[in-house]
């Protein structure tokens, strides 16, 4: 059976030349490569990834716990982390944690189990045990888009405040004072970062946010329905509803069909990450937009970083503002926006 050392030296380059080739890395000459594939082809050449993983104690397999699985944020999230770690050599596994910390739990402990190289999480919450023994033991963690504060692990995440900072420009600009938020859970850094940022927001207008304005969700979207039905109830609601994430905002949008509401002439709506079916609602929904795809790339690269001995690094990526017509704006006439 021939070996990365026939291909090799069938080739002419070096083993390390190969290994980048059948990994896929985008650094190989487009003339190496050729050739690597022809030699691979000659000599009828397989990778043996279990043989290798036990030569070198490492398997070559990442771990990504993601909150969840049909949020089309954490799905996007989840392409852009596969394909960068396909490109550096790595395969990933993942778990869907389903906004669940005991599921996250039990997804972390058996990729902890499969001896993955590395685990890259966006926690459900910030009180998990397992996740501190993990990096207690050194296992090499990023945590990506949300965090658990106290733990030294590298974050990679998106800063969205001057994003809500623009929004509430956008919709004091035009006219709207009375702005509730449908809020993510507490126990999440971004579901307290978001109404936080919200509220300092409003309160560089002289705009209050007062309890009656802020609706507890879990991003889900029954959960932007039922809190948007207790904005609509009242006596004096809404006249904007912020969901703070994208399935929030699908809710609220069925809340307000319900009511036989339109949008943006009875009731604004806008929401914190852009996802691509936005742009096909009637109206389109004004969003914070998130740099996801970087996200994730980064993400695998600050973990590769520590699996191979280097330090870790945390990011921090801009959000933007994208301005549609579900608040009741002409996107060609504000900056800051795209339709």
């Amino acid at each position: 059976m021939a070996s990365i050392k026939d291909v090799a030296a069938e080739a002419g380059v070096s083993v390390a030349t190969v290994s980048r080739v059948l990994n896929d890395h985008p650094s190989v000459s487009a003339e190496a490569r050729a050739r690597v594939l022809a030699a691979v082809q000659s000599l009828g050449y397989r990778p043996n990834a279990v043989a290798r993983s036990l030569r070198t104690d490492q398997t070559h397999t990442l771990g990504l716990v993601i909150s969840d699985v049909m949020n089309p944020y954490f799905t996007e999230l989840a392409r852009s982390v596969e394909e960068e770690a396909r490109a550096l050599g790595y395969s990933v596994i993942i778990g869907n944690a389903d906004e669940r910390p005991d599921l996250q739990d039990h997804h972390v402990r058996n990729l902890l189990d499969r001896r993955i190289d590395g685990l890259l999480v966006s926690p459900t919450d910030g009180g998990s045990p397992l996740m501190l023994d993990a990096v207690r033991a050194g296992t090499p963690m990023v945590f990506v888009d949300r965090w658990i504060p106290g733990l030294d692990v590298p974050v990679v995440r998106a800063d969205g405040r001057t994003a809500v900072q623009d929004l509430v420009a956008h919709l004091h600009g035009l006219g709207h004072r009375r702005l509730a938020i449908i809020a993510g859970p507490a126990a999440t850094t971004t579901g307290r970062e978001r109404v936080e940022a919200f509220r300092e927001a409003l309160a560089a207008y002289g705009l209050e946010l007062p309890d009656a304005y802020i609706g507890q969700g879990d991003f889900q979207a029954e959960s932007g329905r039922r809190v948007t039905e207790g904005f609509l109830d009242l006596p004096e609601p809404p006249e904007v509803v912020f969901a703070a994430d994208n399935l929030m905002a699908l809710g609220a949008l069925d809340a307000v069909r319900a009511r036989g509401l339109r949008i943006p002439d009875d009731i604004a709506l806008a929401a914190f990450d852009d996802i691509r079916w936005f742009v096909h609602t009637d109206p389109p929904i004004t969003a914070v937009a998130q740099p996801t795809g970087e996200l994730g790339r980064a993400a695998v690269r600050a973990l590769v970083d520590r699996i191979e001995g280097r330090p870790g690094q945390s990011v921090t990526l801009p959000a933007r503002l994208v301005v549609r017509r579900s608040c009741g704006a002409n996107p060609t006439s504000v900056q800051r926006s795209t339709s």
